[in-house]
């Protein structure tokens, strides 16, 4: 229908998945799925790989990927100003979040590194329940 109003891009959405290593593709899809039609295809690119390092840092390097029962909880929200994502999982009693810079040789270690690279801005929160990595990815919505 010429001249109709489109929907209003922006949204806040939760979601929770198993601490395994499938989660990290249905995070992905997941992102994409919410996000295809809201915002410029390098914003969700970004947005998709950053969430990939980091869900896949939650499920090998924290207690969501350690417990049975594990899980890993995404948070996103979508605004004028680009999309902020926050991924919150067990926490860890032998490590905590941190850039590295990884050798060419590296099999991994590059999640943070490319979200520090990538990302507008970032954080890690640890509290007595668990800890949290943000980001967040400007551009066009």
């Amino acid at each position: 229908m010429s001249g109709a109003v489109p929907a209003v891009p922006y949204g806040i959405w939760r979601r929770e998945f198993p601490g395994v290593e499938r989660s990290v593709s249905a995070a992905r899809e997941w992102a994409r799925g919410l996000l295809g039609e809201r915002v410029a295809a390098p914003v969700l690119d970004d947005v998709v790989l950053l969430l990939s390092e980091v869900v896949t840092n939650a499920v090998a390097h924290s207690e969501s990927g350690r417990a049975e029962d594990g899980r890993v909880t995404v948070r996103m929200a979508c605004d004028a100003g680009g999309v902020h994502v926050e991924v919150r999982d067990g926490g860890s009693a032998t490590s905590t979040p941190a850039v590295r810079v990884p050798d060419a040789a590296d099999d991994g270690g590059r999640g943070l590194w490319l979200v520090d690279l990538l990302a507008t801005a970032w954080g890690a929160r640890q509290d007595g329940t668990g800890g949290s990595v943000w980001f967040r990815v400007a551009g066009r919505v």
